[in-house]
């Protein structure tokens, strides 16, 4: 008796958490096509138009959505051996807040002092963030933009401290204009649209000093756009060659924990038999 539940138990486990069978991709392709609905849902409930014209359809398909991701949520703390690895993990934290608010949103949204207290019906979006575990390549760009934090940080503060300068710049050169260049904090916001190739067109320089150090900092937007990119490039393709020896559908029966290499025999997180 105690072989067959661990035989059962096992089975669920592999639909619930892995995706390398017919049984576990059809789960995680059902699941995606709910989030998908849900969040759907959602901006459709945010139109007047739509939301006060059929109030019991989006009250009745928002309850069945968080009924079947609460039964997912409850699946996926009895499969792990150590449940609390899974409640506190990133996807564990978010599978909580996408079921949540609807338990909640009965309890407060006529409640007149705690009106305010509605915004968390918002948090239903947070399911669209369950979707990126089922995709690859959402694991290889994360860790491509994790792994470029640095060299981002330091273009960032390059980019500041140069729309910091023109900016100030811009608002001694400008400052007897009309062309809107008030302050130095409004210099610097020109500065940033104007550099990040925006160009809303609110202010604008009048004198040919101006004109010319506009003209200098557009062409340094093209840089703006160019850089992180090949940044980000590089470890993308750095990543998806790491990746090439690992299997991130593959979880720890244990834990819970993904990305182990092909060939690992235990979890690299707990230790745990894979």
């Amino acid at each position: 008796m105690k072989s067959a539940h661990s035989s059962f138990r096992k089975k669920l486990f592999d639909i619930v958490f892995e995706a390398n069978t017919p049984v576990g991709k059809g789960f995680d392709v059902a699941l995606l096509v709910v989030i998908i609905l849900s969040v759907v849902m959602v901006m459709l409930e945010s139109v007047p138009s739509i939301g006060d014209a059929y109030p019991a359809f989006f009250n009745v398909t928002e309850w069945i959505v968080t009924i079947v991701f609460t039964i997912e949520y409850v699946l996926r703390i009895w499969l792990v051996k150590r449940p609390w690895s899974y409640i506190f993990s990133f996807y564990g934290i978010v599978d909580l807040l996408s079921i949540l608010p609807g338990y909640l949103s009965p309890f407060f949204a006529n409640t007149q002092y705690l009106f305010t207290i509605r915004t968390l019906r918002l948090l239903r979006v947070f399911r669209i963030l369950k979707m990126a575990k089922y995709i690859l390549e959402g694991e290889i760009l994360v860790k491509a933009i994790i792994a470029s934090r640095r060299k981002l940080t330091v273009f960032i503060l390059a980019v500041l401290t140069v729309v910091m300068i023109v900016g100030s710049v811009m608002y001694v050169v400008e400052e007897s204009s009309n062309g809107g260049f008030t302050s130095i904090p409004k210099s610097i916001y020109w500065a940033i649209v104007t550099v990040t190739t925006v160009g809303y067109g609110d202010i604008s320089p009048e004198t040919a000093l101006g004109q010319f150090l506009s003209s200098v900092l557009m062409l340094i937007g093209y840089a703006v756009i160019a850089v992180p990119t090949g940044i980000v490039s590089v470890e993308i393709a750095q990543v998806t060659d790491e990746l090439k020896h690992k299997s991130p559908t593959e979880a720890c029966p244990n834990c819970g924990k993904e990305g182990h290499d092909t060939d690992a025999v235990h979890c690299k997180y707990c230790g745990h038999e894979l």
